[in-house]
């Protein structure tokens, strides 16, 4: 029985490295990844530490800056790179450092703009002094639920310790981060109805990166790659 042959991508293709966003599993993902690669890619879905990867200490941005280039040692040429949401943060952060190891970046409803309005900083408050008292002070587990619905933070709600100082650390770095420094191609597709980060988040990081494009998806939410998949991965063939 012949041997089926080895998909080799183009050499003029780089290779593809994902980077997810807040989640612990990488299940939704398969559909994305093998779009990818249907078009001869050869693609990375990376473990980010703290999340799809066990941590032992907190970490702060560049500690995620150092372990995606320590990934990044073997490929000779420069890579595509695609980060949602928090993985959005930590590309940006990459692209600024290492932008000579990208040769696009894609950013999926990416975090990384920092909010300073009195509503966003009032839920920073309730959410900064909830990571404080912790459970000393709020003992019942209804009223721990009710503060992290107020704040909207229900990602913290199931992070353990060290991850919970971690994304302390990571939206804090947003406020320093330098958006106009991204000098690679980029990217920027977006849900129309994202409630998470909303799509002025997706203008401003337009309007910084001078050479970029702005993508909306009609209809999608926080994760359009998931949803509307075909319809993403078209919009990123179109630029690679």
């Amino acid at each position: 029985m012949a041997k089926k042959k080895k998909k080799v991508r183009p050499m003029s293709q780089s290779s593809i490295y994902i980077l997810h966003g807040w989640t612990q599993t990488l299940d939704k993902w398969g559909n994305f990844a093998k779009k990818l690669e249907s078009k001869g890619f050869e693609t990375k879905l990376l473990k980010i530490p703290g999340l799809t990867e066990k941590i032992d200490r907190i970490w702060g941005i560049d500690d995620y800056v150092k372990w995606l280039r320590e990934n990044l040692k073997r490929e000779k040429g420069k890579i595509i790179l695609i980060g949602h949401s928090n993985g959005g943060r930590i590309a940006l952060n990459f692209a600024i450092k290492h932008p000579e190891k990208i040769s696009k970046l894609v950013l999926i409803d990416s975090a990384g703009i920092y909010h300073s309005d009195i509503i966003i900083r009032t839920k920073r408050s309730v959410f900064f002094i909830l990571a404080k008292i912790g459970r000393k002070v709020i003992s019942l587990d209804g009223a721990r639920k009710l503060l992290y619905f107020l704040t909207g933070e229900k990602d913290y709600e199931t992070a353990n310790p060290i991850m919970k100082k971690t994304m302390i650390n990571l939206t804090q770095s947003d406020k320093s981060l330098l958006i106009e420094k991204v000098k690679v191609p980029t990217i920027i597709i977006w849900g129309e109805n994202d409630n998470i980060t909303p799509l002025s988040d997706a203008k401003v990081l337009s309007g910084k990166i001078k050479n970029s494009k702005l993508y909306v998806i009609d209809g999608a939410r926080h994760a359009p790659q998931f949803t509307h998949t075909k319809e993403v991965v078209n919009k990123i063939l179109e630029e690679i």
